[in-house]
């Protein structure tokens, strides 16, 4: 069977089943079976590159997977964040590409003075501590998971970037860090915030994201209200806080954190203009 006639049936067939990233999907799950770049893939496929039958059987069982919307990353093992490539899978909620922007408004907050301290409340798979931890070389960065079933994943992370000196903890946010009280610079966080009664939009994220990961309580705000409280104790006065929410609760957390006290609480648009995070200085 010729390469490229198995990805343009697969890209069709994902298209059917409502995946948007059709043909990107279906060139980067035949790299993984073949162990090739995606730019391997497309030229493979050019050149009129003949699968085994072997292969073809391989590139055929990941296809079905994916046609039946189980996540891409949980086929491949990897989550691709900013510079990082990160292990992740069942039981870990896989790091989105908007996240990328609410960690670089982290380490924009980070001042330059050596070893200042960041901590991200509730990593999941590491991305924004590992993130703040390799590009602003002169931080301390500390992270804490709930999750045990994340942490296997987590602490893989953090052992694969051991050099960045970031350092991990199992536990509940709400009390972590005791000993770094009025002591951090920048507080992060990406905490579950859709409401108990809601239903993600995306079918890969309703199905395969941890729940832990994604729901906040009934109105949302259950662990961002834990993030304020955590975030107070744990800021030196002028510590930034950063966190990430629906696109549809912008002003709720902004008057949240105004009631609570914060100073110059500003809400923030990504790149696809959407308002996805709130910042606020103690």
């Amino acid at each position: 069977m010729l390469l490229r006639d198995l990805i343009d049936h697969a890209a069709a067939a994902f298209e059917s089943a409502g995946i948007h990233s059709a043909k990107v999907d279906a060139e980067l799950l035949v790299g993984h079976v073949l162990g090739l770049s995606r730019g391997g893939v497309q030229a493979a496929a050019m050149a009129g590159r003949q699968l085994t039958d072997t292969e073809a059987e391989e590139i055929t069982n990941v296809f079905g997977r994916r046609r039946a919307r189980q996540p891409l990353q949980h086929i491949t093992g990897v989550a691709y964040f900013r510079n990082l490539e990160l292990k992740v899978g069942s039981g870990v909620f896989i790091p989105r590409p908007e996240t990328e922007f609410v960690a670089q408004l982290a380490i924009d907050a980070m001042p330059e003075t050596e070893n200042s301290i960041a901590v991200d409340l509730g990593t999941g798979s590491g991305a924004i501590a590992l993130s703040i931890a390799t590009e602003v070389p002169t931080s301390q960065v500390f992270a804490v998971e709930k999750s045990e079933q994340a942490y296997a994943y987590t602490a893989a992370n953090f052992a694969k970037y051991a050099d960045s000196g970031a350092k991990l903890v199992l536990g509940d946010l709400a009390d972590a860090f005791v000993e770094l009280e009025n002591q951090v610079a920048v507080v992060v966080s990406n905490p579950p915030y859709i409401p108990a009664a809601a239903i993600p939009r995306d079918v890969e994220v309703h199905l395969h994201d941890p729940d832990l990961a994604l729901y906040g309580g009934e109105d949302g705000l259950d662990v961002i209200r834990l993030v304020s409280a955590s975030a107070t104790r744990l800021l030196m006065p002028g510590g930034a806080l950063i966190i990430e929410h629906a696109d549809s609760q912008s002003e709720q957390v902004v008057q949240l954190l105004l009631a609570e006290g914060w100073r110059e609480v500003r809400a923030h648009q990504d790149l696809t203009a959407r308002y996805r995070a709130v910042t606020a200085i103690k």
